[in-house]
């Protein structure tokens, strides 16, 4: 009889409980003390056990043959090595970089969430590296909400600080009347939180909220983006027209003169550059709630009476991290920071404003009380970085000149690029350029589980032990509990652990003890324990010694403010507790950002509407194209599992359609469609529903991208929205992913559908079978 052991692991998604059988991982399932665990666990195990599992060490045919252009990355054969040829190979190919070039010309592209443990962190661990070895061009900012990380110190402060003060909800359903969802609050985001969440309570604190007689307005074109429990009021506002709503609620606060006059001249700069602007006197438009109506598809009166409620009742408004990832995406944070000064209840118990909510599962719901041990990534002696979403510029016009913050930048000329811990193929957009981009580089390095596009785009090919392949903690940046990883099973066929492998190839390259400090895997373990102890003895916790809690359950400590108010102590004392702005208040207008002079983004909160819309291309492609992240998987993480494989539709993502809008194009629910634009094209599964508004589909994020090079446009065979997504930016002062505007149309697609290759191996060139797949 077959024996089953249960132990501990950790996700971004959650505590999960494993069963694990002769070294192998049969399931994964929620924690039972997790109110509202996720559905994604079902991934792991057979996504680890998958025949898309990286098993040995491989490198692209014709880079190893010396003719790199022979045949295009991401179409090319691989030929499996050992660990030793594909590490002779990173070691020699690094050094004739870094000796032909300078370390200006390596890229280390960490950029993803990886796994959730707190030493085998894939960023720490190649950054790590890469500074032992001279330093690296670095990305700065992330793709889920750049442009908040640039503009808001200009206008109130850091975000990432805002983030952690966020009003919770429980002060929400407390205090709160009204909370106002600028693109909604989709429950599908409140699974995951970056390092890991160990209870899900978001669900539980929203049907607080209802219980409590909170009324909810949703402004998205989905209506499943608020929660049934809400029974929100649904506003389909078309996408990218936040901002000019927005505005049409501030002139009818400004014209009735429902606005709180006091707080904008105690805590505010500019609002006098607002109102002129509200009014029109600045370029000749006025910005009432019939102009408001023209651009957003809202009714004037809906605009008005939405206005005058938020006027009269203790209102939160909240913007979703989506709404920003769009053509001028600073625009609607500007605003709804103006919108919330006018109403006056910024720093008050349930009302003011907070960007963010529902990106994740903790925000408003929970803060850890001290800060985790952490990997030191050393220091870093290079200096040139990019904006984190310019990849495929940087890589296609090396030296040009680019703008960020109000200064010019040049990029660098790289010619080595390591990869570790993400997807650039599922979080960029125009994956058809980015494939061309990723064809520049002299060579490519990818750290990976399993066969993603990614990989395939690599011309060395590293296979690495999953979390649940070694030992760990895990620790969300935002969460209050510990939660031990140890070791489950052995790692699948040859892969290895991240850190072994730099601490081998550091002793090869002459530096090992740089970058492994004497150290070995456990040694740093015990050593971040050590250092999360001392910290918590700071805030009067005690935690056991590594040995119990390793093999123990889930660890809790204190939330540190259960009861906060997002800006009370800025309300409290303006003075004292001045904001870290130029005036020291929240700037309506910003004397920095108009001394930039930029062309597309003011000295304020100002109107344009999304680029495709005005270079006329809403009649040739009629459909806007909603972009979200999965219910059923963290990305493109694991998107080979049994719970992401179950929701598709013939082995191919859901795209929701109106049936109004599918009746016009004859489409049925099931149907394989193509979807289609200027930039590509590809294929999904049609699911008729009135959850989305007429004029838009939706499209999960995350499906590993399957490019069929024989097809048009290199038709991606699986349903990846970002083969359709333009690679603009939002605008030139924080340089950020614009994904969420794109115009397409659908149509029924004609013959065999082509079948999903991603989830299997690339062809092998002698292929040698010595390890079991």
């Amino acid at each position: 009889m077959t024996k089953s052991v249960t132990k501990l692991t950790a996700s971004h998604w959650g505590v999960g409980v494993a069963t694990v059988e002769k070294d192998t991982l049969i399931s994964v399932e929620g924690h039972p003390r997790d109110p509202a665990a996720s559905e994604i666990n079902a991934n792991i195990a057979s996504s680890l056990n998958g025949a898309a599992r990286i098993l040995r060490p491989a490198i692209r045919k014709s880079w190893l043959e010396g003719d790199t252009k022979a045949v295009a990355r991401g179409r090319d054969q691989f030929v499996e090595v050992s660990w030793d040829a594909a590490l002779q190979h990173i070691a020699s190919d690094l050094t004739r970089v870094r000796n032909s070039y300078g370390n200006k010309s390596i890229f280390g592209g960490s950029y993803g969430w990886s796994s959730a443990g707190r030493f085998h962190h894939a960023q720490s661990q190649l950054k790590r590296f890469l500074n032992t070895q001279g330093g690296f061009v670095r990305s700065e900012g992330n793709y889920s909400y750049n442009a908040a990380l640039g503009l808001l110190p200009h206008i109130v402060g850091p975000y990432r600080q805002h983030v952690a003060q966020a009003t919770r909800w429980t002060v929400i359903a407390e205090h709160s009347e009204l909370v106002v969802m600028f693109g909604g609050m989709a429950e599908r985001n409140t699974q995951v939180s970056d390092g890991g969440v160990a209870r899900h309570r978001m669900k539980g604190n929203l049907a607080a909220c209802a219980k409590a007689g909170v009324d909810f307005v949703n402004i998205s074109p989905m209506r499943s983006d608020a929660a049934d429990i809400l029974k929100a009021k649904w506003l389909p506002a078309k996408p990218g027209s936040d901002t000019a709503l927005m505005m049409g609620c501030a002139h009818t606060l400004l014209t009735e003169g429902l606005h709180n006059k006091e707080f904008m001249e105690w805590y505010t700069v500019g609002f006098e550059k607002i109102e002129t602007y509200l009014l029109g006197a600045e370029d000749g438009i006025v910005k009432s709630a019939e102009w408001a109506a023209q651009e957003t598809g809202i009714s004037a009166q809906e605009i008005r009476t939405l206005a005058r409620r938020m006027a009269s009742s203790r209102t939160m408004i909240s913007v979703a991290a989506g709404v920003q990832r769009a053509d001028f995406g600073e625009q609607p944070l500007w605003m709804a920071i103006t919108l919330a000064s006018m109403l006056g209840q910024i720093g008050l118990p349930g009302g003011g404003y907070v960007i963010g909510y529902g990106v994740n599962a903790n925000i408003g719901n929970i803060e850890r009380p001290f800060r985790w041990g952490a990997l030191s990534q050393g220091k870093n002696p290079i200096t040139e970085f990019i904006p984190v979403a310019m990849i495929a510029e940087m890589l296609t016009k090396p030296n040009q000149p680019f703008k960020y913050q109000g200064q010019t930048h040049t990029f660098p000329d790289i010619k080595l690029l390591w990869w570790a811990g993400g997807n650039p193929f599922h979080h960029h957009q125009d994956l058809n350029h980015l494939h061309h981009a990723f064809q520049s580089p002299q060579t490519v390095i990818v750290n990976e589980l399993n066969w993603t596009a990614t990989a395939r785009h690599a011309d060395i090919v590293l296979p690495i032990a999953a979390a649940q392949e070694r030992t760990d903690f895990g620790a969300g940046k935002s969460d209050n509990a510990l939660v031990p990883m140890p070791r489950l099973v052995s790692p699948r066929g040859e892969a290895r652990v991240e850190y072994d492998i730099y601490a081998e190839l550091a002793e090869m390259l002459g530096n090992g003890k740089d970058f492994t400090a004497g150290k070995s895997a456990e040694d740093w373990l015990q050593a971040l324990w050590a250092t999360t102890q001392d910290r918590a003895a700071e805030v009067n916790v005690t935690l056991p010694n590594w040995q119990d809690f390793i093999s123990g359950d889930v660890l809790d400590v204190p939330d540190p403010s259960p009861d906060q108010v997002f800006l009370a102590d800025f309300r409290a004392d303006p003075v004292v507790n001045a904001l870290p702005t130029p005036s020291g208040k929240i700037e309506l207008y910003s004397d920095k950002i108009a001394g930039f002079d930029l062309t597309d983004c003011k000295g304020h909160a100002t109107w344009f509407p999304p680029r495709d819309i005005a270079l006329g291309l809403k009649q040739k492609f009629p459909l806007y194209l909603i972009s979200g992240q999965p219910k059923t998987r963290l990305h493109s993480q694991l998107d080979n599992g049994d719970y992401s494989v179950s929701h598709k539709i013939q082995g191919r993502e859901p795209v929701l359609i109106n049936p109004a809008d599918a009746a016009l194009r004859g489409l049925l629910d099931g149907d394989i469609v193509e979807i289609f634009n200027d930039r590509g094209r590809c294929l999904a599964g049609a699911v008729l529903s009135d959850e989305v508004a007429v004029g838009n589909v939706f499209l999960w994020t995350g499906a590993w991208f399957d490019p069929d090079f024989s097809a048009p446009q290199a038709r991606d065979r699986h349903g990846n929205p970002n083969v359709l997504t333009h690679d603009g930016r939002t605008s030139s002062l924080t340089q950020s992913p614009a994904s969420h505007s794109a115009l397409v149309d659908v149509r029924k697609f004609i013959g065999e559908p082509p079948d999903v290759q991603v989830h299997n191996p690339p062809a092998f060139y002698q292929q040698k079978n010595t390890a079991k797949r």
